[in-house]
């Protein structure tokens, strides 16, 4: 009798691209994109090769992240056969968790290599956010005290898919930060949050049984919902209040506008469990169009 394989030889190239959750990916790439929208105009000498290190240090970040997590949720038990969301590597038992550790790792060296690139032309300060985003990557589900096992995952995601990410790709092209970047960098935050928002709205049963306190087991499921419809609401607000501020056109944002309302109205009409794969979907919509539609606008009115 043939022995069975063991979990890293059942797993194919297919699962191991689904373990990377490219969907997530849009959260690396609008950042990017609007941080590099803000510097159009800002001076004719623009290196615009490190816009292109910036968006493989963000994108290797993101993987790395996804990665670790799943890695330090399936040692401890935390993606079960309950789970609603997609199916984790070491939580189904299809790859080893040495193998996803490593992977995490060899994303984070990814972006590191990246990073010391742009270090070596712009400043060493980089080097510091370099560090500081990869411990916060790592710390939020691994370690001995995950953070995001306490209810300040959303912190971490708005402050690093959003200021630092939206605000460091525009100063490694300009060498500043003006107001533009870190209004912007709101925005992109709201919407980068918002998906970490729902993801927890869904999980709240599983959470709270595994004693993952997140901040939507916090907050409970109908406040939770609250919270979703205002950092909607308050993206595009922000939007447009940058428009009429700095006149160039970050309203443009307002074409996501649909896929929030429908997000939002599915939250509102009480949707959970597997259905909120669907709001999850629309709500990666809605930071992908309206943040790629938003710097289209910023730079035309460069």
């Amino acid at each position: 009798m043939n022995a069975s394989p063991e979990p890293s030889q059942r797993a194919g190239l297919a699962m191991w691209l689904a373990g990377a959750r490219p969907r997530t990916l849009v959260a690396a790439i609008v950042p990017v994109a609007v941080g590099a929208a803000v510097a159009v105009g800002h001076s004719n000498d623009t290196r615009w090769w490190r816009a292109a290190a910036a968006l493989a240090v963000a994108l290797a970040l993101q993987v790395g992240v996804n990665f670790a997590n799943d890695y330090s949720d399936g040692i401890r038990g935390t993606d079960g056969s309950s789970r609603t969301g997609p199916v984790r590597l070491v939580g189904s038992g299809s790859v080893s968790p040495a193998l996803v550790k490593r992977a995490a790792l060899g994303a984070f060296a990814a972006a590191g290599l990246f990073g010391l690139l742009l270090a070596l032309v712009v400043g060493p300060e980089l080097l510091v956010v370099g560090v500081l985003c990869v411990v916060a990557a790592w710390t939020y589900t691994g370690g001995s005290r995950p953070y995001g096992y306490r209810g300040l995952g959303e912190v971490s995601v708005f402050v690093f898919f959003g200021l630092v990410a939206t605000m460091g790709t525009n100063y490694v092209l300009t060498d500043d930060i003006d107001g533009l970047a870190a209004g912007c960098a709101v925005v992109i935050g709201l919407w980068a949050t918002g998906l970490l928002v729902i993801n927890n709205l869904r999980d709240i049963p599983g959470d709270r049984d595994c004693g993952k306190i997140t901040l939507a087991v916090r907050l409970g499921d109908a406040r939770t919902r609250h919270l979703f419809t205002a950092m909607q609401a308050a993206a595009m607000l922000i939007a447009v209040l940058i428009t009429v501020l700095t006149g160039r056109f970050a309203a443009a944002a307002l074409v996501g506008l649909p896929f929030a309302v429908h997000a939002v109205g599915s939250v509102r009409r009480k949707a959970s469990g597997s259905e909120l794969i669907a709001v999850l979907a629309a709500t990666g919509r809605v930071q992908l169009i309206a943040g790629l539609a938003m710097a289209l606008g910023i730079a035309l009115t460069g």
